[in-house]
């Protein structure tokens, strides 16, 4: 079993999930964060005063899967995330973690049958 771990635009959110539907992914968790890399913020302008702002809005995608889902997960979330055919520069991240187990509080399942 692993955790994906993704972070995106929120732009693509709703092509990311299609994306994740087409390959029968349909569990997962999106919680909105701020954070930057090498996009380094943005410059805006507010009542004609210049503000930076640091931290951009993304989107972090949680979702457990069996082995078997790993790669067509990672490979739709890369397809529908990235913008245009060679992708920019704060697309996002994909981060893979095993996991070690899972429970379904419901029924009290663990292991790859929970998820």
């Amino acid at each position: 079993m692993k955790l994906i771990i993704a972070i995106i635009q929120p732009t693509k959110l709703e092509a990311v999930k299609e994306a994740l539907n087409q390959v029968e992914v349909f569990r997962l968790t999106i919680i909105d964060c701020q954070g930057f890399g090498r996009q380094k913020g943005q410059t805006e302008f507010y009542r004609d005063h210049e503000i930076n702002v640091n931290l951009l809005r993304k989107v972090q995608l949680q979702i457990a899967v069996n082995e078997d889902f790993v790669e067509p997960t990672v490979n739709a979330i890369m397809k529908a995330g990235r913008t245009g055919n060679e992708g920019r520069i704060g697309d996002g991240k994909i981060f893979i973690l095993p996991l070690e187990d899972c429970i379904r509080i419901r029924t009290g399942e663990r292991g790859p049958e929970a998820i």
